[in-house]
Order: structure tokens, then C-alpha cells, then sequence
């Protein structure tokens, strides 16, 4: 019954009609009475104080008078008329002015007639007034409940053309509420809404609309942002279990003779604290033959790829192949140069496929793949090409996943006839709340210690006034045998930019250090990898000093030698690319400096951003920043994933309840795995139906 309700098409409902219908479907996306009950305001207007006339102040914001409409008149040219309106209470008289729609607004009114004015008031040559006000009787007021919290609702000039501005749509979700059909499902156990205090479906959905005083509107927000929560946390925690618990993955039972050989005689370094618990949570995770699903997080330079070495020597004794894919050539070099120089002195074969591989040594590469006598291939999307298939697959190791699609990994996962443990490697730092619901079905692991001795990069803020300074600090860094990175955003002049661009900045830097005395080399994306690959070798080998370069070296490029990353026009970067270009330098012994150049006007954002960088090399403080800055959707790219579609809560704002919903759904999913039980199988139906119009990719990490 309630579901029917729910699902009945918007052109149904009292008032609405075909052309009304249309337009709410077009602008809003309201196509089911469901869609207009969550059709939420988004701020809500406080009319429980009235105000006098005589104590208006334009600082006091929005104000609500109760008095008498004494005329209406208007005034002006015959294109430019406005209709001024006097308004009056005990206290004194305010003008009321609408520039739009003055024979609409004039049928609307009664001169003598009283009204409640709702408005922010302006003082304009001694006279106050009020634009475009907010019109109600007390009798109209009192109809709509005599609410003293009025919901603003998200409208469009094209709904208010239909009469369907903020008002228009309250009072069509009025018409719903005392529709005696009106009823919503309700997914959660009775215990929960009880332990938490907060109401059922129902009254929640008409406190958000209708709320009668601010503790009952809290509750309602609160139970409709938990349901969401909860229901994302139920669905993450179920598919982790089915991975975890119910799929069988390879069993590595041994610590096999080359994990123990690479370890005692090979390691460059001895192993941080953190990276020796990482290792043994993956241990303990391969070893009992059920799936690993694991994502491992590490800020730049912590060390995730020795980690991820030594989880690949644990497949290898146990007599398994190991991949590793990367989203990026120039990424997937980088692992195949580090694997290959630290198992230089072991018998083991790494070899590289990317898009760039000659025909010869792929038909090489598929052959030993089969034969069994490759042990850890590391690539790109190459690795999921059909013709590429292993003798015995037991370990994904995946690089910065979010910017691979589900589907790609699904056909990495099915390259083994048991699927084979996955480790996800990321270095860029997620918040805590956006890990919890982007990979809340993934056991995660933190590296949250850097190696010793490792030092902090001193982040620098200058303007464009300070380029000459900035060039001589370079001059004096390259004249103590360092080496400098200057980043762009841009590759060649675009009329929609106003700052410099690669080519305008590399001719700039070679004048100012002009061979022989100094070598410059130059880096971006529409270069051909062959000349990619010989810029990045002069300057990885010492023989140019500075690389001017677009972001393509934010990952994968190592240079121990680079003391400084200038980067240019960097209030146009976001947080999470400044900080993994930081991460370039740093690397050596030597103390590291990041520049940040800017034009002088900056945004309250940019500004935020900048100030950031230059305050901590805390990846994660940093990502925090990031999140509130930029919201979950465009962080990470993580709206591809369909999990962080929220519509009421916000992972920001609403990060202590995303950890009651996670506490929760953890504790019903360990006393009901399957949601069997009476009071859970509504939760159970609502999966379902969640889950039916997209494929279940959650296996998959």
C-alpha cells in the first residue's frame, strides 16, 4: 500500500496537472509522490518573533511585521514600472517594492486589507523598504499549520512561472501529507529508533515539512540522515562478509624461502613500526584461505610499495603470480623500475605491459605469463586485455584505484579461477568518514609513520611580485648541486585562463637559466613517451638541474636529488594535487622546500587551500580540509562508485552520526548476518531494492 503510494506518478496529485507535472519531472526531478516527499528544504525560516516597523535594522537580516496594506501604487517609465506598496503597524510605515510581475502581485493583494511581511528591509535615502516580500494573511498562515519554522524549498524560475516557488510546493506537500492514502515503509527495528530517540519514517518525513518546534525538526533530520547512513553501512559491511567470509581466495599458508631471502639480505631499510603491522594484517589475511579485500592508505613516501613487494614474495612461495596495475604509464614504470632494481640479486622475472609494448615482447610477456615462469607483471589497463591470461593469478595488487571503473576491475578479478586477494593501494589520504562509506566494504590498513629521517618539506606562500626572489633561492639551491621542478597547469595559452601556461613559463625559466650553465628539460602530456621517457632520464640522472613540467609528474617520478617543487598558479589546483606534488620532493636527505606562486587576487577557498599546505605535511588533515572544502562527490572521483549518493546527509557535517550508523550496522550484521529475523527483514527488502537497478560491483575492489 505504502509502496504504491509512493511510486504514483506527480500528474496525480490535486493541483498538479500534465503542464505542472512536466516542469517539476524537468527541473527538479520530481516524477513520484515519493520524489516530492524527499523533496527536503534546505533551510527553514524562523517566524515565531514578529518585529515593529520602528525597530527594523539592516543588520538584523530578515525580518517578520504584522500590519496593514494601505495602498498600492506604481510608479516609473512604462518599461521600468515597479509596484510600491505602504505598509503600516502601530509603530510607523515601510515601503514594500516589487520590480517583477506588478500586475500579478496587485491581483494577489487587498489595500486595507492586514498581512503578516516577511523580508530583509534597505535603507535607501532615509526610507525603508522591503523588496519583493513574502505575503501571508493570518488566516493563510494559520491554514498551513501556523508553523513558526517556515520551510524555503530548492525551486527554479521556470516552477515559480508556474506558480511552484517555495510557497507553491509547500503547499503541494501539504496536500500529500493529508491525503488519507498518505504512508511510507518503514526499514529500521523498532530497538534502534528507540536507542537513538528519534522517530518513525512517517512523522519524520512530516516534521521536515511541517516541523511544529525545533527539538521535533532536529529528531526528524537526524532519523532520515541516520536511515541513509545506516542503509549505505548495512550494504558495504554485507558485501565485505560475503568477500571475506563467504568467497574462498588462495591460501598462503607458507613464509617461503624469497620473502625471507629479500627480507634479511635485500630490504634497503629497516621497516617502520607501521609497516610491520600493515604486513601482518595482510599476513594474517592470506594465510586462512578466505578472501583479502584489503585497502591500504599511506601518505607520500610512507612506504606502501616495499609493502606491497613483500606481499607479493608471500603469493610467489606459495606458487602464485602477482599483478599490479596502475592507472597510468608513467605510474606503471615507476613500480616496474622500483620492483625490478630491489629484486635485482633474486630469480625472479618482473616484467612491464602497458599500451606501449611491442608486439614481440607482449607475445614473450602472454607466453611466460602461461607457462607460469613470470612472477609479477606489472601494468596498466594492458593487464586486462582478454589475450592476457595467468597460469596461476593469487595476488592484485591495484595503484590508485578510484580512478579505475568497476567494470575494469571485474575483469581483472576474473583473470583466476579463485579469485585472488586484492590489495588496494592508495596514496592519497582519505578522511575517515569518506573511507567508511566509499570503501566500507574493504578491511583498510594505515601507514601513518614516515621512515626516519625523513624530513618535513617547508611549504612557502609568494606572490608574482616575489618572481625574482623565488629565481634566486632556485639559483642558489641548483648551485648547491640540487634539483627543481617547476609545475604548470596548462599546456600551451587558452583564452579562458588568465595565468601562465607550460610553453610561456619554460621560455621564461630558460632565459632566466640559460645554457650552459644550466639545463632545463620539459615534460607534459601531448609529448611522445619516447621523449617523455629521455626528459625525465636527464633529469632522474642529474643531467638537466630543473624540470618544467604539467602535473604528469605528480606520481611517478622519484628523484631523491629535487629539493624544490615550485608550482605555478597553484590557487588553481585542488588540495589533494598540491599535496601529492609536494610529495616529489622531500625524498633525500637534504632539507626540502615547496613553493606555492599565485596571482594577488585569491578566493576565500583558494586562501583556505593555501593556508593549509603551508600549516602541515599531514596528508590526512589535509584530505579533511579537502572534504569540507569540496563535498564527497568530487573528491576521488568517488561519485563513479553509485555508494556516496546521498541526498539527506552530509559526510562533512554529519560525521559522528556516520559513526553510530556504522556501529550499528555492525553490530545487527553480527547478531543477523543474512537479515532473516522478522524485525530485519524490511532492512533486507530495502537492499534488494537498492541494489536491483545497478550490478553488484561492491565485490570488487
Amino acid at each position: 500500500m505504502a509502496e504504491s503510494f509512493l511510486n504514483t506518478p506527480i500528474e496525480f496529485l490535486k493541483g498538479v496537472g500534465p503542464q505542472r507535472a512536466q516542469v517539476l519531472r524537468e527541473e527538479i526531478a520530481v516524477f513520484t509522490f515519493g520524489d516530492l516527499l524527499y523533496h527536503l528544504p534546505f533551510r527553514y525560516e524562523d517566524r515565531s518573533v514578529y518585529h515593529t516597523i520602528r525597530d527594523v535594522r539592516s543588520e538584523a537580516g530578515a525580518v517578520q511585521i504584522k500590519g496593514k496594506l494601505l495602498s498600492l501604487t506604481e510608479v516609473g517609465k512604462p518599461r521600468q514600472k515597479r509596484l510600491v506598496g505602504r505598509f503600516e503597524d502601530d509603530t510607523g510605515e515601510i515601503e514594500l517594492i516589487w520590480f517583477k510581475g506588478a500586475q500579478w502581485v496587485r491581483s494577489g493583494l487587498e489595500v486595507g486589507k492586514e498581512y503578516i511581511v516577511f523580508g530583509k528591509p534597505n535603507l535607501y535615502r532615509g526610507t525603508w523598504s522591503i523588496a519583493h516580500p513574502e505575503m501571508d494573511t493570518p488566516q493563510g498562515l494559520k491554514s498551513r499549520g501556523g508553523l513558526s519554522l517556515i520551510p524555503v524549498y530548492p525551486s527554479t524560475e521556470k516552477l515559480g512561472k508556474r506558480g511552484l516557488n517555495s510557497n507553491g510546493i509547500h503547499k503541494l506537500v501539504g496536500q500529500l501529507l493529508a491525503d488519507p492514502a498518505f504512508d511510507v515503509p518503514d526499514y529500521l527495528p523498532g530497538y534502534l529508533l528507540k536507542a537513538l530517540r528519534i522517530p518513525g519514517r512517517k512523522e519524520a518525513i512530516r516534521q521536515m515539512h511541517f516541523p511544529t518546534e525545533g527539538t521535533h525538526l532536529a529528531n526528524a533530520s537526524k532519523r532520515l540522515k541516520f536511515e541513509e547512513l545506516f542503509l549505505v553501512q548495512l550494504q558495504l559491511i554485507r558485501n565485505r562478509d560475503a568477500t571475506t567470509k563467504r568467497i574462498q581466495g588462495p591460501e598462503f599458508t607458507d613464509v617461503g624461502e624469497h620473502f625471507t631471502r629479500f627480507y634479511e639480505e635485500h630490504l634497503p631499510f629497516e621497516l617502520t613500526g607501521a609497516q610491520k603491522r600493515v604486513i601482518k594484517e595482510i599476513r594474517k589475511d592470506m594465510k586462512h584461505g578466505t578472501h583479502m579485500n584489503r585497502l591500504l592508505q599511506g601518505d607520500v613516501g610512507s612506504g606502501k610499495t616495499v609493502v606491497a613487494l613483500l606481499s607479493a614474495l608471500i603469493a610467489i612461495d606459495n606458487g602464485y603470480q602477482v599483478c599490479i596495475m596502475a592507472p597510468t604509464e608513467i605510474l606503471a614504470q615507476q613500480h616496474y623500475r622500483t620492483f625490478s632494481a630491489m629484486l635485482e640479486n633474486m630469480p625472479l622475472e618482473v616484467r612491464l605491459l602497458t599500451g606501449s609494448t611491442k608486439t614481440a615482447q607482449r607475445k614473450e610477456i602472454h607466453y611466460a605469463l602461461e607457462a607460469g615462469t613470470l612472477h609479477i607483471l606489472v601494468g596498466t589497463h594492458a593487464l586486462i586485455e582478454p589475450k592476457v591470461k595467468f597460469h596461476r593469478l593469487g595476488l592484485a595488487i591495484i595503484d590508485e584505484q578510484h580512478r579505475f571503473g568497476v567494470k575494469q576491475r571485474s575483469k581483472l578479478w576474473r583473470k583466476a579461477m579463485v579469485p585472488p586477494h586484492v590489495l588496494v593501494m592508495t596514496a592519497t589520504p582519505i578522511p575517515r568518514t569518506l573511507a567508511m562509506t566509499l570503501y566500507g566494504d574493504l578491511d583498510v590498513s594505515v601507514i601513518d609513520q614516515l621512515p626516519p629521517g625523513r624530513k618535513p618539506v617547508d611549504t612557502r606562500h609568494y606572490r608574482e611580485s616575489s618572481r625574482m626572489k623565488v629565481f634566486g633561492f632556485v639559483e642558489e639551491q641548483v648551485e648547491l648541486g640540487r634539483q627543481v621542478y617547476i609545475v604548470y597547469p596548462l599546456i600551451e595559452e587558452s583564452e579562458n585562463f588568465d595565468y601562465k601556461d607550460l610553453m610561456d613559463g619554460y621560455e621564461s625559466v630558460t632565459r632566466r637559466f640559460p645554457l650552459p650553465k644550466y639545463r632545463v628539460s620539459i615534460v607534459h602530456g601531448k609529448m611522445k613517451p619516447e621523449d617523455k621517457d629521455h626528459e625525465m632520464q636527464l633529469f632522474s640522472s642529474g643531467q638537466n638541474q630543473i624540470m618544467v613540467s604539467t602535473t604528469v609528474i605528480e606520481v611517478g617520478v622519484d628523484v631523491p636529488n629535487a629539493s624544490v617543487m615550485i608550482i605555478e598558479s597553484a590557487e588553481k589546483f585542488g588540495l589533494s594535487q598540491l599535496h601529492q606534488l609536494r610529495g616529489r620532493v622531500g625524498r633525500g636527505a637534504e632539507k626540502s622546500f615547496c613553493i606555492l606562486m599565485t596571482g594577488d587576487k585569491l578566493s576565500r577557498d583558494a586562501r583556505t587551500r593555501l593556508e593549509t599546505m603551508c600549516r602541515t605535511n599531514d596528508g590526512f588533515e589535509v584530505a579533511e580540509v579537502d572534504l569540507a572544502l569540496r563535498g564527497p562527490g568530487d573528491l576521488m572521483g568517488t561519485q563513479q562508485s553509485g555508494v556516496v549518493d546521498l541526498k539527506v546527509a552530509n559526510l562533512t557535517k554529519d560525521q559522528d552520526l556516520l559513526q553510530v550508523a556504522r556501529h550499528m550496522a555492525e553490530q545487527v550484521i553480527g547478531t543477523d548476518p543474512d537479515l532473516e529475523t522478522a524485525e530485519h527483514t524490511p532492512l533486507r527488502l530495502e537492499l534488494e531494492r537498492l541494489a536491483k537497478d545497478r550490478a553488484n560491483w561492491g565485490l570488487i575492489s
